[in-house]
Order: structure tokens, then C-alpha cells, then sequence
């Protein structure tokens, strides 16, 4: 085998650097979970303005700055014509608790605790009057047995 003198020249650092480039590496830790990206309605509708605005030799070059696929292109285009991102303008998820919703449940649960207490009110003062009556049916016949009348 011949060795030139490309063969014996020392490599200093990464052998694909480019000279007079200064290159980032990439963070080689892996998030623990990918998570999917979501785009706004009004992030699409700016990026189809963009793409179909450009010359077609600069569309890919928008493509590779958002990190975007030709078929996402192509699904937001469809969406679009079909009126589907006009309807992603609307927030998403449960619609927000109205505060009557929570007073009115306060108010409830309040009415159940005092109707509680009322029906032990009334139970209490059942149980006197009964026990009053006791009494004085038992004081009265004590009266009876020992003579005194009133």
C-alpha cells in the first residue's frame, strides 16, 4: 500500500468540521418523553402565506427553517379549504365553570347542614316535652300516694 502525504497528515478535532466554521453540537441527552408539536391556527395560516408567497426555489428553504414536512404543508392547505382552521380558533377543552354554578352548590350544601341541624332541633325539643311530661305525670303521682292534692 502507498501512503501519500494526505494520509499522514495529523487530524486536529472533528474530522467532519469545516475549517473556520464553528459548529454546535447537538445536547446528546434524549428527552425522557418526545412530545408531539402542536401548531397554532394562526402559526399555519402565517406559514401557508409564507410558502405560497415564495418563488420555487425558496420554498423548501421556509420548509427547513420551521423544521416543517411538504405534507404538512399539504394537510394545512386542506384544512384551510375546507374551513377547518377558522375552527381551531376556538379555544379548546371545557369551557369555564360559571361562579353562579359554585355559589348555588355552596348555598346547597349549607341548606342540607341547617336542615340537619333544624330536624336534631326538633327532635331534641320533642324529647323534652316528652320528658316533661314524664314528669309531671311521675310528680303527680307521688303527690297521690302521699296525700297532698293540689
Amino acid at each position: 500500500m502507498t501512503m501519500t502525504s494526505l494520509d499522514r497528515t495529523p487530524v486536529a478535532g472533528d474530522a467532519g468540521r469545516v475549517t473556520g466554521e464553528r459548529q454546535e453540537r447537538p445536547d446528546p441527552e434524549v428527552p425522557e418523553r418526545a412530545r408531539r408539536r402542536t401548531f397554532t391556527a394562526q402559526y399555519k395560516q402565517q406559514v401557508l402565506a409564507a410558502y405560497e408567497a415564495a418563488p420555487d426555489g425558496e420554498k423548501g428553504a421556509i420548509l427547513r427553517r420551521e423544521g416543517l414536512y411538504s405534507s404538512l404543508i399539504t394537510e394545512w392547505r386542506r384544512a384551510r379549504d375546507a374551513g377547518a382552521l377558522a375552527g381551531l380558533k376556538q379555544p379548546q377543552g371545557r369551557p369555564p365553570a360559571d361562579p353562579r354554578d359554585a355559589e348555588i352548590a355552596r348555598l346547597r350544601k349549607d341548606k342540607a347542614k341547617l336542615e340537619q341541624e333544624l330536624a336534631k332541633a326538633r327532635f331534641v325539643a320533642d324529647v323534652q316535652s316528652k320528658l316533661q311530661a314524664l314528669l309531671e305525670t311521675i310528680s303527680e303521682g307521688a303527690d297521690t300516694e302521699h296525700g297532698s292534692k293540689p
